[in-house]
């Protein structure tokens, strides 16, 4: 994993002076996915995942990310923002769990049958999503990277990580910024 200096792209989205909604940063990736400059401006190693921060909208929190093939997520949350990501190149597969989990206080938590949901991403298109929304999201291809670019408000003020076994999801890790900055 690398990580590179701020960058601010032509596709950011000026500050209004309001929180940003999810879908102004589903449109700030938009904008900022086909900027095909910036994309092809990032470094790709075959190994891991690489990443540039990105001025994002109305004081959100955005990345542009390079995925190598066969790499992911894990499962995770954002705590409590919101966000929306969007691939740029490539294509990213997203698991995602249709469950309202508990905030806090929690260590393994039984899901019921038919939470799971699946969503291609192709290049060009992307989602965005509400507070504590659980995912994890890989590159499949086994021979070609993808880039991506997601926004986050509030910024990040914490990820947390979990395992997953069946229908079993555990609690595994909490990191905060200085962990990924």
């Amino acid at each position: 994993m690398s990580v590179s200096p701020s960058v601010s792209p032509a596709a950011t989205a000026g500050a209004t002076g309001s929180a940003p909604t999810q879908a102004d940063l589903l449109d700030f990736a938009r904008r900022t996915a086909a900027d095909t400059e910036l994309v092809a401006s990032l470094p790709l190693d075959p190994e891991g995942r690489t990443w540039v921060r990105l001025e994002g909208p109305g004081g959100s929190e955005a990345w542009l990310i390079g995925w190598p093939p066969g790499s992911g997520t894990g499962w995770h949350d954002h705590a409590d923002s919101v966000g929306a990501f969007l691939t740029a190149a490539g294509e990213l597969k997203e698991y995602s769990l249709a469950a309202r989990l508990p905030t806090d206080g929690w260590k393994t938590l039984e899901l019921t049958e038919g939470v799971d949901r699946e969503r291609r991403l192709p290049a060009g298109q992307g989602r965005s999503f509400g507070r504590h929304h659980v995912h994890e999201v890989l590159n499949e291809s086994p021979d070609r990277h993808a880039i991506s670019v997601h926004a986050y408000y509030p910024p990040l003020p914490r990820i947390r990580r979990y395992s997953r076994t069946g229908q079993v999801l555990r609690l595994e890790q909490v990191e905060r910024p200085e962990d990924w900055q």
